[in-house]
């Protein structure tokens, strides 16, 4: 198992800047990625980006490619998303997710951004940019 804790979200202004963390614990080792998904109301959940633990390979979404900037701290099985440049749109509960035991990269980097492979997921951290 996965636990996954994400923390960071807030009230900002647009053009401003937010950093969320998302620690990990629990079989970790196992699981290939950590990323982030977001939801706002009545939208699907969309992949955000995502981070291989091993080689560090990063994956974005076309709409914050260039503004936001996923990292991961190895030793403190933390994943971290700083958003730059923020944008009323970018308003949604940012979700960390973590796929399912077992996937190996190859797979992964081709299909990261569906959400069903994703078994691991946190409680969600609220993120609101005024215009």
């Amino acid at each position: 198992q996965v636990h996954l804790v994400d923390s960071g979200g807030g009230l900002v202004q647009a053009g401003g800047s937010l950093r969320l963390s998302c620690a990990a614990s629990g079989r970790t080792f196992s699981s290939v990625a950590m990323g982030w998904f977001r939801q706002s109301p009545g939208k699907e959940r969309e992949f955000v980006a995502s981070i291989m633990w091993s080689g560090g390979r990063t994956f974005y979404s076309d709409s914050v490619k260039g503004r936001f900037t996923i990292s991961r701290d190895s030793a403190k099985n933390t994943v971290y998303l700083q958003m730059s440049s923020l944008r009323p749109e970018d308003t949604a509960v940012y979700y960390c997710a973590a796929p399912g035991l077992g996937y190996t990269p190859a797979y992964y980097s081709y299909n990261y951004y569906y959400s069903v492979l994703y078994d691991y997921w946190a409680q969600g951290t609220q993120v609101t940019v005024s215009s």
